[in-house]
C-alpha cells in the first residue's frame, strides 16, 4: 500500500504527519511505532487490518519523519498530542498497538487518558530502561548505547550527527544479505521477504530523513524516567513477547507484566524481535479487537 500522507496542524502551531492503513470504516487504532522508526511502519498490519475491521492510524512523533520537531519533549507530552489527533479526526475512543520503543507511548497514553482507551497491545516492547540495574537482557549496542550517554553525552550526541548520513541511506538490495547475518535465523528468515524488509528499514530510513534530531529526543525519553507509574496503568493490556527477543529479554517483558494491574501476557515460543509483529500481526490485532 502507498503512503498516504495526512498533515495536521495542532492548536500549538505545530504540524503533525500521519497515514492510515486497513479499513477506514473500522475500528480506530492508534499506531505507536518503534524506534528509530516513522509512522509507516504501520503498514505490517495493513491487510489482517482491512480483513478485521480495523482502522490503522499511524502518526510520527514530533521531530520523526515529516511531523515538526518539539524542543525539550518529554513522555508525558504525547498523550495531550494524541488526544488532539483523535479530536481532529472525530474519534472519541480508541484503542493502541505499539511496537518496540512504542511502548512508552502506549502506557503513558492509556495512564493519562484511560476514558478514551480501551485496550493496549504492546509487541516486543522497550521496558522502562532507567530502572534496569544491569544491562544484560539487552541488544549490545543499546547497552553501549546507555553506557556513552552515562559517561560522555556529548559524544553520544556527535555519534548521532555523524551517523545519520549513512542510515538514511537506502540500502542497496544487494547489500541486504550482509544486513541479515546480523540477525538471528527466525528473525532473518522473515526480512528475507521483500515486503516485510521494506516496511520495516524504509520506516527507520526515513525517521532519520530530517535530521537526527528527532531520533535523538526519543532516545533520551527511553533513557530517561516515564514520569508515571506502571502500576497506575489500569486499562486493559495484551503483551506480546518472544522468547528469542535479543532487543529486549522476554524476562524483562514477564517483570513489567507483573507491575500491569490488568496485563495478558503472551510468550509466543521461538519468536524473534522482528518476526513476532510480521508473523502474528493477525492473531495480534484480533486479540485487541476483542
Amino acid at each position: 500500500m502507498s503512503d498516504q500522507i495526512q498533515n495536521l496542524t495542532l492548536s500549538n502551531g505545530a504540524t503533525v504527519a500521519l497515514s492510515e492503513y486497513g479499513d477506514p470504516r473500522g475500528v480506530p487504532i492508534f499506531f505507536c511505532h518503534g524506534w528509530p522508526s516513522s509512522r509507516t511502519m504501520a503498514e505490517l498490519a495493513d491487510e489482517a487490518a482491512r480483513d478485521l475491521g480495523a482502522r490503522i492510524i499511524s502518526p510520527d512523533r514530533p521531530g520523526i519523519r515529516d511531523s515538526q520537531f518539539q524542543p525539550n519533549r518529554r513522555l508525558i507530552d504525547w498523550p495531550p498530542l494524541l488526544n488532539e489527533i483523535a479530536d481532529r479526526l472525530a474519534i472519541d475512543r480508541f484503542r493502541l498497538l505499539a511496537i518496540s520503543g512504542g511502548a512508552p507511548y502506549a502506557y503513558v497514553t492509556g495512564w493519562m487518558a484511560p476514558e478514551r482507551v480501551e485496550k493496549i497491545s504492546v509487541v516486543s516492547g522497550a521496558p522502562p530502561l532507567d530502572e534496569l540495574t544491569e544491562y544484560g537482557g539487552l541488544l549490545p549496542v543499546h547497552r553501549r548505547m546507555l553506557q556513552l550517554r552515562a559517561r560522555r553525552p556529548g559524544l553520544m550526541k556527535a555519534l548521532f550527527h555523524l551517523a545519520r548520513p549513512f542510515v538514511a541511506m537506502r540500502m542497496p538490495i544487494r547489500l541486504r544479505p550482509l544486513l541479515l547475518k546480523f540477525l538471528q535465523p527466525c528473525d532473518a528468515n522473515v526480512l528475507r521477504e521483500s515486503r516485510a524488509f521494506e516496511v520495516c528499514f524504509e520506516s527507520a530510513r526515513q525517521a532519520w530523513r530530517s535530521s537526527a534530531r528527532g531520533v535523538m529526543a526519543d532516545a533520551e525519553i527511553y533513557a530517561t524516567p516515564w514520569g508515571f507509574p506502571l502500576e497506575e496503568l489500569r486499562v486493559p493490556v495484551a503483551l506480546w513477547h518472544g522468547t528469542k527477543d535479543r532487543t529486549f529479554a522476554h524476562r524483562l517483558a514477564k517483570d513489567v507484566a507483573c507491575r500491569l494491574p490488568n496485563c495478558e501476557f503472551h510468550l509466543i515460543d521461538g519468536a524473534g524481535h522482528y518476526s513476532l509483529p510480521i508473523r502474528y500481526i493477525r492473531e495480534i490485532l484480533q486479540d485487541l479487537l476483542e
